[in-house]
């Protein structure tokens, strides 16, 4: 498994907790398994290959930290989707962004710029284009007027 299928199953991950009353423990520890990847493989070959303990520990810090930050990294969202209502912004797209923008500020030995790749890639695969220019758009915002400082 590639750091980029982990970051799209963190996506995922992140995305579910918008709508679970499972705390992010639970979801983690139910969804990191072998078992849990064989059963989803069926619907989507992302899920092909579980993950080992290093990319298990990297999804965990993700979905974790995303679920900790999820107030400021909607603020960021909010604050950078020019005329968008944040209750507006689909869910997938908000969980990507949550993802790439907790990787900017909170890990920094990841790129700022291949954050914003990944979710743009990862965001292809679920968005229509013009949500794709708006993820590019609001993460390139955010990353030159927050992270430039």
């Amino acid at each position: 498994m590639t750091r980029n299928t982990a970051r799209e199953i963190a996506a995922h991950l992140s995305y579910e907790l918008s709508f679970t009353d499972k705390t992010v423990e639970e979801l983690l520890q139910e969804r990191l398994t072998s078992e849990a990847f064989a059963e989803l493989a069926e619907e989507d070959p992302l899920y092909t290959e579980a993950p080992n303990a290093k990319q298990v520990a990297y999804i965990t810090r993700l979905v974790t930290g995303v679920n900790e930050h999820a107030a400021e990294l909607d603020g960021y969202i909010a604050k950078y989707a020019k005329n968008w209502k944040f209750s507006r912004i689909p869910l997938v797209a908000s969980a990507i962004m949550r993802v790439a923008m907790y990787e900017i500020l909170y890990m920094q030995d990841i790129p700022n710029g291949a954050a914003i790749n990944e979710a743009v890639e990862i965001a292809k695969k679920y968005e229509t284009p013009e949500t794709v220019k708006f993820i590019n758009g609001i993460l390139g915002s955010f990353a030159r007027e927050e992270i430039s400082q």
